[in-house]
């Protein structure tokens, strides 16, 4: 799972703004899900009341978990990785459809299909690293997108084996999904985040949301606590990967839980993390560890040639310092150093 830190700025459960009409009401909640933590800061628009609407939150949430999540074993993607006679639902269909136009349009630095290879590294649910060179070859066999499809609305495997994992994507999508049913209760000003991925819709109170990326350094536990930059959006999600929180180290080498699906072992670049905005999460959220996987040089002709993303790399200099890259259509919208 890709671990990104997300520090909402003056979140309170009551906010209320004057304005020259009427006062702003902006309310929020939390709560953990995916294993980890979820938000939400809004407008209230009168229409629901705050407590159903964090039930209903909660209960999407829940449905989603039953669908994408490796972490539950009777999950359907657990049942179908398992190669149990199941109908993909609404969420893996979609998910898996983001993953094949991200893997094209990144050139298979993003897959779905490493989950052998993650397993094998020690990373995910009840994992223990025991790769070993003499495996390689056989787990390669099983990653390649071209290796699964969807057809008469099932999934088919070149092999049994296969094993999918969509960490890197399925935080992000569920963030679009809550997103979905926010914009069909009327909501017009509002924050979704969950485990650090966000969509801002709107304003706060007539400002853009705030969004804080956390400094990419090992220490660096505490969400919000030291602050790399702090980037405005509205109309707009971001996503954040890095390789800083989920490591280990093992005889004195740093294995980091991104894998490169092309050679089979853990990204090793200069790269410490990638920020990406874009229209919707999911896309953010994978776009985010294809650049991880590229590398600093990779990902930024990736991000020149494809305007309609907005990126903030986080990288090590020669000198082993810190140095920042983004993209010239975030310039505006970015205060480094948390100023």
């Amino acid at each position: 799972m890709n671990y990104r830190i997300l520090c909402l700025s003056t979140i309170a459960l009551l906010i209320v703004v004057s304005c020259s009409e009427k006062p702003v009401v902006i309310e929020s909640f939390a709560g953990f899900v995916q294993g980890t933590t979820y938000s939400v800061v809004y407008e209230n628009n009168k229409k629901i009341n705050p407590e159903v609407l964090k039930t209903e939150v909660e209960k999407i949430l829940d449905d989603f978990d039953l669908s994408l999540s490796l972490y539950n074993d009777s999950s359907l993607i657990s049942r179908l990785n398992r190669n149990e006679d199941v109908i993909p639902d609404k969420y893996f269909t979609e998910v898996f459809k983001q993953s094949v136009h991200i893997s094209e349009m990144t050139g298979g630095a993003f897959d779905i299909t490493v989950g052998p290879l993650v397993k094998t590294w020690g990373f995910g649910p009840d994992s223990h690293k025991n790769f070993s060179e003499s495996k390689l070859d056989s787990l390669m066999k099983l990653v390649g997108m071209d290796k699964i499809s969807m057809v008469n609305g099932r999934l088919v495997k070149t092999d049994p084996d296969i094993k999918l994992d969509f960490n890197a994507i399925a935080q992000g999508y569920s963030v679009d999904v809550l997103c979905d049913f926010f914009d069909k209760r009327g909501f017009t000003n509002y924050l979704i985040e969950i485990g650090g991925e966000v969509r801002a819709k709107g304003t706060k109170a007539g400002a853009h949301w705030r969004i804080g990326i956390d400094k990419p350094v090992d220490d660096n536990n505490s969400p919000g606590e030291t602050l790399q930059a702090i980037i405005r959006i509205s109309d707009k999600a971001l996503a954040t990967s890095g390789n800083y929180r989920k490591f280990y180290i093992e005889d004195g080498v740093k294995y980091s839980h991104t894998i490169d699906p092309k050679t089979g072992y853990p990204a090793k670049n200069r790269l410490l993390s990638a920020t990406i905005i874009a229209d919707d999460c999911a896309t953010a959220d994978g776009i985010a560890t294809a650049c991880m996987v590229k590398g600093k040089e990779k990902a930024i002709d990736f991000i020149n040639n494809h305007p309609e993303f907005s990126a903030y790399f986080v990288y090590s200099d020669d000198s082993g310092k810190f140095s920042t890259w983004f993209s010239e259509n975030i310039k505006e919208f970015i205060s480094e150093s948390g100023e």
